[in-house]
């Protein structure tokens, strides 16, 4: 089945559908047409044809994955990734939509570069969503124009790779975000802790002799914006990569106040400790950093009891010469658009038990609801035709040689892992084929 080929109706049939906005866990057969669901029906029961027909027995059929944190590099960074080759292997990783972050060369902070990151010529294979920066140039000192960029399609405003520290700079964008139903992300770091640090503070940099981050610049940034939210009306607050227990504990008390705070947990902090990491080798540096086993634990059981509302990856290709360099100088993050459901069907899915539908809900409705993505996220009747399939009992190895991002900086090159993507539909086009 080639992706280049254009089809107006596709039938999946003999799979297992998992739609958890929808509260589906049966063999269903699905029916695309036109660019949308048309039907979703027990086996052999859609009446009609389809112009092709794909076989999905021994497979779940699932909405289409929304990775809510990547970074495309894109405009000013074409030496680590461009939208082409991110896009590329997000369909890889069974991501139909991906939120691109907007610190990049020069700042995404106007209508102008929303709508440049949304031209064709970009080359994009899946849907990117624009975030839009939440301070003039990220500076954290001028709020940029919300109003404008929600308007030219932004779905949410973040400082991503800088935290707004400022208590009033902060309150006014959750103030403004609350009157516009626009969702501020926060990187939540005190770097008046941080600086000219390049690790979590524990044994292992001590060891290692580096300057640790301590859990507390994180738990402290996120403690006082969970306050703000608790007290702004319709304040939409989402914590970026959360990683350690303390700053849990705070997202769980202004979740059961009934104040709207979501968050994401990524793959390599829900798998890695900094225990795991190899001697200054900077494909284990990233910002938050692998934190403790303790940190980590917090982290698995909130993924279980419902509380994390979706894996995000923070996808952050860097070129070779960037990680290549002592540690302290190195860049911070790793690639993870191809890796991820590997990840969660290994860790949480094998090793932790916790179910596949929880898993699913974690890549598809729980990010939808993060950023109102209407129309993703489920495929019942009428929903945009984007769909990932995938065998969950696959065995295989991450090449990270061959991925499909520019960049290679992983620590999970040569890992064998279970679950892998065998299809990628975005808009009722396969756009990626195992």
């Amino acid at each position: 089945m080639s992706p280049e080929r254009n089809r107006s109706s596709l039938l999946i049939k003999g799979g297992h559908l998992i739609d958890p906005a929808a509260r589906i866990d049966a063999s269903m057969d699905v029916l695309l047409k036109d660019g949308r669901v048309a039907e979703v029906a027990l086996p052999n029961k859609i009446k009609g044809g389809a112009d092709e027909r794909f076989d999905a027995r021994g497979l779940i059929v699932a909405p289409g994955f929304i990775d809510l944190h990547v970074h495309l590099r894109e405009p000013g960074q074409a030496h680590k990734e461009t939208i082409a080759t991110g896009t590329a292997a997000a369909a890889a990783g069974g991501f139909t939509s991906v939120c691109t972050m907007p610190n990049t060369v020069p700042v995404v902070d106007s209508v102008e570069w929303i709508e440049w990151l949304r031209q064709p010529e970009r080359g994009a294979v899946v849907n990117v969503f624009a975030i839009a920066a939440a301070t003039r140039s990220s500076k954290g000192t001028t709020l940029s124009d919300f109003r404008a960029l929600h308007s030219a399609g932004a779905i949410a405003v973040t400082d991503d790779g800088k935290p707004i520290l400022d208590d009033g700079i902060m309150r006014e964008a959750l103030v403004l975000g609350g009157e516009l139903n626009f969702p501020v992300v926060q990187h939540s770091e005190d770097t008046r802790m941080t600086e000219n640090c390049s690790m979590h503070a524990g044994a292992r940099s001590f060891r290692l002799g580096l300057r640790g981050m301590t859990a507390a610049a994180e738990t402290s940034i996120v403690e006082r914006d969970v306050q703000l939210a608790m007290h702004i009306p319709n304040a939409r607050l989402h914590v970026a990569h959360l990683s350690t227990a303390d700053a849990l504990k705070s997202v769980r008390r202004g979740k059961r106040a009934k104040a709207r705070v979501t968050f994401e947990v990524t793959p390599h902090h829900f798998t890695l400790t900094d225990e795991d990491m190899r001697d200054y080798d900077g494909n284990y540096k990233m910002n938050p950093p692998l934190r403790s086993t303790s940190d980590r634990q917090a982290l698995l059981v909130a993924l279980a009891d419902g509380t994390v509302d979706a894996i995000a990856t923070d996808h952050a290709p860097h070129a070779a010469h960037e990680k290549e360099m002592e540690f302290e100088r190195a860049a911070f993050g790793i690639t993870g658009l191809e890796t991820a459901l590997a990840l969660a069907m290994t860790r949480l899915h094998r090793e932790e038990r916790i179910p596949l539908t929880r898993i699913v809900e974690l890549f598809t409705a729980g990010p939808a609801r993060c950023f109102d993505l209407r129309g993703r996220g489920s495929l019942v009747r009428g929903s945009v035709a984007d769909v990932t399939v995938f065998d969950p009992k696959k065995k295989w190895t991450f090449d990270a040689a061959k991925s499909r991002s520019k960049s290679k900086n992983t620590p999970f090159d040569g890992w064998q892992l279970t679950g892998k993507v065998v299809v990628t539909i975005v808009g009722g086009k396969i756009v990626y084929s195992a």
